[in-house]
């Protein structure tokens, strides 16, 4: 059962929508947050969603596509009833002190506050968020869970924690903007507009995020998805795959033979290249030491993970690491 927010509710009146764009946020996460209002109001026949895009000084806001979006500047006293937040890149670089001091002036002013990708970071940043439940993209958890110990950090898709939402990232987004149609003007509506998008609304808030699409493989190939979920949480102790195919009920040559149809690969090579992928994730978003990652992926030697990150990505795991800024979404 989510919190409960003033705006996941049944109200016949349109919803006044602010949306700030900050600089490289990702253009599929902000299609996430608008394209639901917009289709809202067109299966609707009326307006349902109002809203408009502001940034801290007003003008042009570059997104991660390449391109620019109009906004207009953000008032000190805003006539909306929810502020959402989108994000991706430059967190920190964008995080100013004047821009957190408003975001807190504003709170009181809001009937909600939304984070979105990155947004959630903001909303942390600016004390917000303390004391309450929250949620951010899936790269950042680990580090967003230690700088803010006051938040309880979730690996859920989105989390509603009284009238501040935050989400794991653009699906989730969109999952997220389904439930608030689906609350304030009926499931009908909900799944029309997850229609006009050709998208199936089966996440649920509490689902946990995944690097992979365990829940949409899952529903192509149960077992597949068993094994895979199984993989993924087993990144840190890896189960032998002989363990994992007897955990779904599945011989170790059967499960070889479903892999090989539907991916292409082995289990075992698929399992290593998710614990090595888990590896280079955290060495570009993390400062955890090269000895600490290959304890986290499940490698009990350094040699043995040194030797199977190059082969995989053509070099060190170091040299990786001087190529890139440490917590790179930041």
């Amino acid at each position: 059962m989510k919190p409960e927010s003033p705006l996941f509710a049944a109200d016949p009146r349109p919803l006044r929508v602010a949306v700030l764009v900050m600089g490289d946020t990702n253009l599929f996460s902000l299609a996430a947050a608008v394209d639901p209002m917009r289709a809202a109001n067109r299966r609707a026949g009326r307006e349902l969603f109002d809203w408009r895009y502001v940034s801290t000084s007003g003008g042009p806001v570059p997104l991660t596509a390449g391109f620019t979006i109009p906004t207009e500047r953000m008032p000190e006293k805003p006539g909306d009833d929810l502020l959402m937040v989108v994000a991706g890149f430059r967190i920190m670089e964008q995080a100013t002190p004047a821009l957190l001091a408003r975001l807190r002036r504003l709170a009181p002013q809001l009937r909600g506050m939304a984070g979105i990708d990155g947004g959630p970071w903001f909303l942390a940043l600016a004390g917000l968020l303390e004391g309450r439940a929250a949620t951010v993209h899936w790269e950042d958890l680990e580090t967003f869970a230690a700088r803010f110990p006051a938040i309880e950090t979730r690996a859920d898709r989105y989390v509603i924690s009284g009238r501040y939402i935050t989400t794991g990232g653009a699906a989730p987004c969109l999952d997220m903007m389904l439930d608030l149609i689906r609350a304030r003007w009926g499931a009908e509506l909900a799944l029309r507009v997850a229609g006009a998008f050709v998208y199936e609304p089966f996440q649920t808030a509490a689902q946990p995020q995944q690097a992979l699409p365990a829940a949409r493989i899952a529903r192509a190939d149960p077992a597949l998805g068993q094994a895979i979920a199984r993989m993924e949480q087993g990144v840190e102790d890896p189960p032998a795959i002989a363990e994992i195919a007897a955990g779904i009920g599945l011989s170790q040559r059967r499960l070889e033979m479903l892999f090989a149809d539907r991916l292409g690969v082995s289990p075992g090579r698929f399992f290593l290249d998710l614990r090595l992928d888990e590896a280079r994730r955290l060495l570009t978003d993390t400062r955890m030491s090269v000895q600490e990652i290959a304890l986290r992926t499940g490698f009990s030697g350094q040699a043995t993970f040194a030797r199977a990150f190059r082969a995989r990505f053509g070099m060190t795991a170091s040299a990786l690491r001087r190529t890139t800024r440490p917590v790179a979404r930041q």
